[in-house]
């Protein structure tokens, strides 16, 4: 079992960057592919961005692509999310989760992913 606990969000004017962490705080994230996934007040949770175990490939959703950037570091199991550019439309409570289980065609949706952090708070203000 996976215990993620994600910190980083915060308030942040159009235009400014974020950075948010997730780690484990229980297990590891050994062999687990990665993935941040956003939820705005009232609507459904959405995918953002997701990484793999071995080759360390990938997937951003097109609402974020070249602002967001994903990445691990396996050694300190630790995942990021580093956002520049961000817009009002990106609030949203932010969650990290793991899977043993991602494909190039799966990685999109929730089921695919076993265990999920609390989340975290992002206010974008225009």
């Amino acid at each position: 079992q996976v215990q993620l606990v994600e910190s980083g969000g915060g308030l942040v004017q159009t235009g400014g960057s974020l950075r948010l962490s997730c780690a484990a705080s229980r297990g590891t994230f050994s062999g687990r592919a990665l993935g941040w996934f956003r939820q705005p007040l009232g609507k459904e949770r959405e995918f953002v961005a997701a990484i793999r175990w071995i080759s360390a490939t990938t997937y951003y959703a097109d609402s974020v692509k070249d602002r967001f950037t994903i990445s691990r570091d396996n050694a300190k199991n630790t995942l990021t999310l580093q956002m520049n550019s961000l817009k009002p439309e990106d609030t949203a409570v932010y969650y990290c989760a793991s899977s043993t289980r991602l494909t190039g065609s799966n990685y999109y949706f929730p089921y695919a992913y076993d265990y999920w952090g609390q989340g975290t708070k992002v206010t974008v203000s225009s």
